[in-house]
């Protein structure tokens, strides 16, 4: 099965027109010549435009046909609908200071003006009728629905006070800071290190892991970035044009690549609107993904289309004949060899067989990719990486068609995601934190990319630990995670949790559960820097509340942002900036001094020079070189470069903090100068700004002498550059006294150092700082040879030693068809697919984005709709391993039969708290009237049921709008039923699933939901026990070279947090019996 897709007739007729280019005729040098820049502009420069010029935007005058002309001060911000962080300008009406409308950036250089219908939604949420407008506590037991109205005074005290005493008490780890979107570059990272623990929690589990570690086993770097509108050919395992990250950025430049001439290619089971649109369709049996790509592997190999350049400069080929293939001749024709014999039964038959789709077909797009060469681009984020156990297998075999290409970094290629991201460079950084916590990196999954979230119900019901302070931000588990349940007996148990503090701007289930509420703002109401990896360019985009902004513009002083935002709704930057400074209320924690002014004494008067640019050699965007940014500041600040003398500074301002990362941004700052502002003016005028473009193969760069001065340095036998840390290590051959490097003589002692061979590095610690390549110092990639990972010394040296883990391979599912019984009615679940106008629970309260899309059914097959005796609009019940779960069905082709999929977003829920079918708490708990259900909550000592008691419809507010509410569905929580699937390797949450399909019975009803907690704590532990715990090597909780956020120090002396027996900042739960003894013993 597959499906190659040839041009339409008005295609046709728009080639002969030419207002697109002759795909099918059109020359790859036509192609090549061309490039992006035969893209027409939206507005050529001359004619008529879609917005106002933006030296016009803060007297900016509308005329309409009818009614007197408006006028407003357009102020920029960016959407936090999704990840992408696309550019918004808000239009203030200047009689009422209110957002009257919200439209795209022009200035923006990801989303160009253009915007999916999240973007304009937001003001639907800015003037939601039942969001949250005052800081609320709870008055009654935990979930009772019982709520006080306090002051932001009274809640930063009590919150404080709790997080001073957990500090002083050594427990600093059970202070936790759970975020679903960060939304900012590294502003909380620096928050928690000044706090000095190890309290950074995420969804990434749930969401990207296994992407992530299939793409960081390869080269560290664990998101890719492809450049869309060059490519000859894109392969994706996606729906890009119309959801996932980042998918207008994406989707704009997929479409220009596509209008050049491109090719596009898709591996979806189900037919989405991407895969309409594309030329090849290849629908996969869920898993098997990882083959289809071998077998496009296996055809470039045998046909010669690899770029055998690439592969002998920039793959660990030499590494991968040592150690798996030790008695074979070192020779890159060997290795050659190797690869062909090692792929060799990855056939296009084979990979039919496992998958579904047509060989012909596979081999052709194959040869396509091949063909494309250096202009290959690739993308997964998702998918089946997040679908499957093992499925970061398949984004490292679809890297590896990257690999084999040459097309890794390059124009048409797909490069590494940090070289289009904006690093920014903060003032006064505090030092990493030095603890472990276990709650968050358990030792069972040293791999796991990132914290193990989805566990933390379990860990703490088997008393792994508590947590004292809670933190939970724009994070909705309850809705949102596996077994919701769950997480809603631990954070019921106040002995688990003791504070949970809910940051939202509205109501979720998990507030439901919360001690406070806290409002926070919606995009255009608070502070936020973003930039995303949306094509060959590094941008940043500045989040501001632009009624703040408006009234500062118009003479008016305000002090914090709950002033100028409805109600007290505050911002998450100005509430951890004061947070942080009530904790260390007399300094003595050392908190408080990173969050000093950087440009005021401590009589409040500006100093001279502070935070003043001031030349930053061998830097990108004014912070520490490429990669190096991660680890190579000790995170200590240098004072003469803040300009006061911080000791007794007063509090940092919200606007200090983003002046000072503005003002060390170099090409921002030259940029503002043309415009006579300053560089923090130049962003709340223009709200992004593009700091470089075309950023291509940056692993070419050379290798900056000057970082290598003064250090002993030596190559190794695979050609890599390394640097000791600590002088007086034994490495053998390699002269390890300081080396005095200067100018020219740097190359030829890099040259004529004497080779080391790693096995002679084992108890020596080096960072890596290029690879000899051809005789050139080259900057290569942040991994342990500074090359392309092909083999992963790594995960051999740590258990995971066979073929099916070490190189690129094929690991079959969970969901595999041999554990599918599809004679008893068994199928695969395909939860994990998205929609443009949701995003999780976050698009709630939305009017316009409920209306477009209000319900989720479950999609099946016209043939196992049959089977079912079902048709459209029946009810079905949909058995897990855990519970079930009732929903409507669609009959459809447009999926592969013996799958069922549906998708996420919709099916919240408030709770009936007295049975008369409304949500009756205090402050009319509970919100969104437009998109959530009312529902009857029924508890059983570890099983639960819930039953919808009212649907949606018209309701009574300050809004017209809320009477013409026509729908009545609010969809079905399918996650709820979802048993935890903990990938053994990347920690990956594995979502889809084995399930039964069944007509409802005469006693099941819509949006029906049936949980057995206790039988999702059995899987939970199935699960772990498919894991490979630390301590590695040394006694190692995880490889120190890959990603983790808020890493402790990694060199020598600071480094103890990464030993199994290191500090773990919480009482000490020591397994001696798993560990062994601890060091000191």
């Amino acid at each position: 099965m597959g499906h190659e897709f040839d041009p339409s007739r008005i295609e046709k007729f728009a080639e002969r027109l030419g207002v697109i280019s002759n795909r099918t005729e059109e020359t790859k040098k036509q192609r090549q010549r061309r490039g992006v820049d035969g893209v027409d502009r939206i507005a050529p420069e001359g004619q008529l435009g879609s917005y106002p010029d933006p030296e016009q935007w803060h007297d900016w005058v509308e005329y309409e046909s009818e009614g007197l002309p408006k006028e407003y001060s357009v102020v920029p911000t960016a959407c936090f609908n999704c990840e992408a962080g696309c550019g918004l300008l808000t239009y203030i009406d200047k009689g009422t200071g209110e957002i009257r409308k919200i439209e795209g950036n022009p200035e923006h250089p990801g989303s160009r003006g253009r915007n999916c219908a999240k973007g304009p939604a937001t003001i639907n949420q800015v003037k939601d009728p039942q969001r949250i407008l005052y800081p609320l506590k709870r008055d009654g037991p935990r979930g009772s629905g019982q709520w006080t109205r306090v002051s932001w005074d009274e809640a930063l005290e009590d919150i404080a006070s709790e997080m001073r005493q957990t500090i002083k008490d050594g427990r600093e780890n059970e202070i936790t800071y759970h975020v679903g979107r960060p939304g900012h570059e590294g502003f909380m990272d620096r928050v928690i290190n000044a706090w000095g623990l190890d309290g950074h929690n995420s969804h990434t589990n749930i969401c990207s892991a296994g992407a992530r570690a299939g793409y960081a086993f390869w080269q560290k770097y664990d998101r890719p970035s492809a450049d869309f509108a060059n490519a000859e050919f894109i392969l994706l395992l996606s729906a890009h044009l119309e959801s996932g990250h980042y998918f207008n950025p994406h989707a704009q430049r997929i479409i220009e690549g596509v209008m050049e001439g491109g090719q596009l290619a898709v591996l979806d089971p189900r037919l989405s609107n991407t895969a309409a649109m594309s030329d090849f369709w290849l629908p996969t049996q869920p898993g098997s993904e990882a083959a289809v790509l071998l077998a496009m592997a296996n055809v470039i190999l045998e046909e010669g289309l690899y770029d055998e350049q690439f592969l002998r400069k920039w793959v660990n080929w030499q590494q991968f004949l040592d150690e798996a293939h030790p008695h074979r001749e070192r020779t890159f024709e060997t290795y050659l060899d190797v690869l062909q014999e090692t792929y060799a039964d990855f056939t296009p038959a084979y990979a039919e067989a496992e998958s579904g789709v047509d060989a012909d077909m596979i081999a052709k797009v194959g040869r396509k990719i091949g063909t494309a060469g250096s202009r290959f681009a690739s993308h997964i984020w998702r998918s089946a990486a997040s679908g499957n156990e093992g499925g970061w297998q398949v984004s490292r075999t679809l890297h590896f068609l990257s690999v084999l290409t040459g097309s890794v970094g390059t124009k048409g290629g797909t490069a590494p995601n940090a070289w289009h991201k904006f690093e920014p460079e903060m003032p006064n950084e505090p030092p990493r934190q030095q603890t472990w916590d276990e709650m968050q990196l358990p030792p069972e999954w040293p791999f796991a990319h990132y914290e193990m979230s989805q566990l933390l119900p379990y860990f703490l019901k088997e008393g792994r630990g508590e947590l004292s302070v809670y933190f939970t931000r724009v994070f909705n588990p309850v809705y949102t995670y596996p077994d919701g349940f769950s997480w809603i007996e631990a954070l019921s148990d106040e002995d688990k949790v003791g504070m949970h503090v809910a940051l939202t701007p509205t109501w979720n289930e998990t507030a439901y559960f919360a001690d406070y509420v806290l409002p926070m703002g919606h995009s255009p109401e608070r502070h936020d820097i973003q930039s995303q990896e949306t094509h060959a360019a590094t941008w940043v985009t500045y989040r501001q509340p632009v009624q703040r902004e408006y009234a500062e513009r118009e003479g008016e002083d305000v002090d914090r942002t709950y002033e100028a935002n409805p109600g007290e709704v505050w911002e998450e930057d100005e509430f951890w900036m004061d947070l942080s400074w009530r904790v260390d209320e007399d300094g003595d924690l050392g908190i408080r001094e990173y969050f000093e002014s950087p440009y005021r004494d401590d009589e409040g008067e500006e100093s001279a020079g502070g935070g003043a640019a001031d030349e930053r050699e061998g830097t990108v965007n004014g912070g520490a070189t490429d990669e190096h940014k991660e680890s190579a500041s000790d995170g200590t600040a240098d004072e003469h470069e803040m300009g006061v003398d911080t000791a007794d500074a007063p509090q940092m301002t919200v606007d200090e903090y983003y002046r000072y990362i503005f003002e060390h941004e170099d090409n921002l700052v030259e940029a503002a100068e043309e415009k006579g502002m300053e560089p923090l003016e130049y962003m709340k005028h223009h709200g992004a700004f593009e700091a470089s473009q075309n950023d291509y193969e940056l692993h070419e760069e050379p290798v900056d002498p000057a970082l290598l001065e003064h250090e002993a340095v030596f190559v190794d036998e695979y050609d890599t550059i390394h640097r000791v840390l600590s002088a007086d290590a034994d490495v053998g051959a390699a002269e390890t006294e300081p080396l005095d490097y200067d100018g020219d003589a740097f190359e030829s002692r890099v040259y004529q150092h004497d080779r080391v061979a790693l096995g002679d590095l084992e108890d020596v610690e080096t960072t890596v700082e290029g690879v000899l390549v051809d005789g050139e110092p080259k900057r290569g990639f942040p991994s342990p040879t500074g090359k392309q990972q092909f083999y992963s010394k790594t995960l051999a040296d740590w258990g995971w030693d066979d073929d099916e883990y070490t190189i690129p391979h094929y690991l079959k599912s969970h969901v595999h068809p041999e554990n599918i019984d599809y004679e008893a009615g068994e199928m695969v679940l395909v939860p994990t697919f998205r929609l443009p106008t949701q995003i999780h629970s976050r698009s709630s309260n939305s009017k316009w984005l409920e209306e477009i899309s209000h319900n989720n059914p479950v999609w099946l097959h016209s043939k196992d709709a049959a089977r079912l005796g079902v048709e459209t609009g029946d009810l079905v019940r949909v058995e897990t391993d855990i519970g079930y779960y009732v929903n409507e069905v669609w009959v459809t082709e447009s999926i592969k039969p013996g799958i069922a999929a549906m998708s996420h977003h919709m099916g919240q829920w408030k709770i009936d708290r007295d049975g008369d079918g409304d949500a009756d708490g205090d402050y009319d708990e509970g919100g969104d009237p437009y998109g959530k259900v009312t529902v009857d909550l029924q508890d059983g000592d570890s099983t639960w049921g819930m039953r919808q008691q009212s649907g949606i419809g018209p309701f009574d507010s300050d809004d017209p709008d809320s009477a013409r509410v026509w729908w009545t569905d609010g969809g079905v929580p399918q996650n709820l039923t979802h048993a935890p699937h903990p990938d053994p390797i990347s920690g990956m949450h594995c979502w889809h699933q084995k399930v039964r399909v069944r007509p409802a019975t005469e006693d099941d009803y819509y949006g029906d939901v049936y949980v057995d907690t206790e039988r999702s704590m059995e899987i939970y532990r199935e699960w772990v026990e498919k894991t490979s715990p630390a301590p590695g090597p040394d006694g190692m909780r995880r490889p120190k070279w890959l990603k983790r956020p808020i890493a402790p120090p990694t060199e020598p002396g600071e480094d103890d947090a990464w030993f199994i027996d290191g500090p773990i900042g919480r009482e000490n739960r020591w397994d001696a019996e798993r560990f062994g003894p601890q060091r000191d013993e």
